[in-house]
């Protein structure tokens, strides 16, 4: 179990986080979901023992980020958002580095990381520098998990990578669960989030709808429309100065709607955009998906 109580930390004048408390539960997938600058990783350095709070404090099975930071280290995977191993290594130079570090040979826990290693070990003689982004990917969670952790803290580890690698690494996550690893994942991606098990909203430095991504969506009560007209490009504008309009933002090919008006529907949309001069308008109703739910809960908190 990990409990992250009421964790502040400002830097100077700029508050990073901001009263922020949520549990993990063991050999979970927990999701930290928001943008570049919520705090994610302000809150992943103070939970790995690299930075202390200003208040608040975070367990690990009982030890304290704090006062037991040596312990916790042991049982820690880190893999930054930033390729941070030894370059002019090569990959298997790395991967025996860090299993030394922690006091164990890659052949006892090699299990733990065959599925993610297999698909760079033909490649073990080059300098970890010249791999591709997917591969540097797949070394940083092979050494990660060298050790046999229990837990891992993953920091955007998708950020940059081709579509085919993003899957491939999701993957192998299932995989390491099924092993007892716990895992925390922080990630700017959406769709991600529909991967954990519970994920939490983080934003300008606080947590909001700690849940299921399957109960979040739920629990929405605003009803969501996809708008399409010829001037996308002022659309969003627009369709803000409609009443009962809670957001509106850019998604993919449209402009999701969120209404507050539980009696709102796409032709009387589609009427007052024809109102303010939109032509060739194209309004229907869509399911809410995990990134419609946290735009509108970012927008209550306001």
């Amino acid at each position: 179990m990990i409990k992250v109580r009421n964790i502040c930390k400002s830097f100077g004048a700029v508050r990073a986080l901001n009263d922020v408390s949520f549990e993990v539960r063991e050999n979970e997938l927990f999701g930290l979901i928001g943008p570049d600058g919520a705090g994610k990783s302000t809150l992943f350095h103070i939970l790995i023992s690299l930075m202390k709070p200003d208040s608040g404090d975070v367990a690990l099975w009982g030890l304290d980020s704090v006062r037991d930071y040596r312990a916790i280290r042991k049982i820690i995977g880190y893999m930054p958002g930033k390729f941070s191993l030894y370059e002019d290594l090569t990959v298997e130079e790395n991967l025996q580095f860090f299993a030394s570090v922690f006091g164990v040979r890659v052949e006892e826990n090699y299990r733990l990381i065959e599925d993610v290693y297999r698909h760079i070990a033909p490649f073990g003689k080059r300098p970890a520098g010249k791999l591709s982004g997917g591969m540097k990917q797949k070394l940083a969670l092979s050494c990660a998990l060298i050790h046999k952790p229990r837990l891992l803290v993953l920091d955007e580890p998708t950020t940059g990578v081709d579509a085919v690698s993003r899957k491939e690494f999701w993957d192998n996550l299932k995989t390491v669960r099924q092993a007892g690893v716990t895992a925390i994942v922080a990630t700017p991606y959406m769709d991600e989030a529909a991967l954990c098990d519970r994920i939490a909203f983080i934003n300008n430095g606080h947590i909001f709808s700690v849940d299921t991504p399957q109960n979040i969506v739920k629990r929405t009560t605003q009803r969501i429309f996809a708008v399409r007209a010829a001037n996308m490009r002022t659309l969003p504008a627009l369709c803000r100065s409609l009443p009962g309009v809670m957001a509106a933002y850019s998604f993919g090919d449209a402009v999701h709607l969120a209404m507050n008006r539980h009696d709102a529907e796409a032709g009387e949309i589609r009427q007052q955009l024809i109102c303010l001069a939109c032509e060739k308008v194209e309004v229907k109703t869509v399911a809410p998906i995990i990134e419609d739910c946290f735009i509108i809960t970012v927008k209550n908190q306001k």
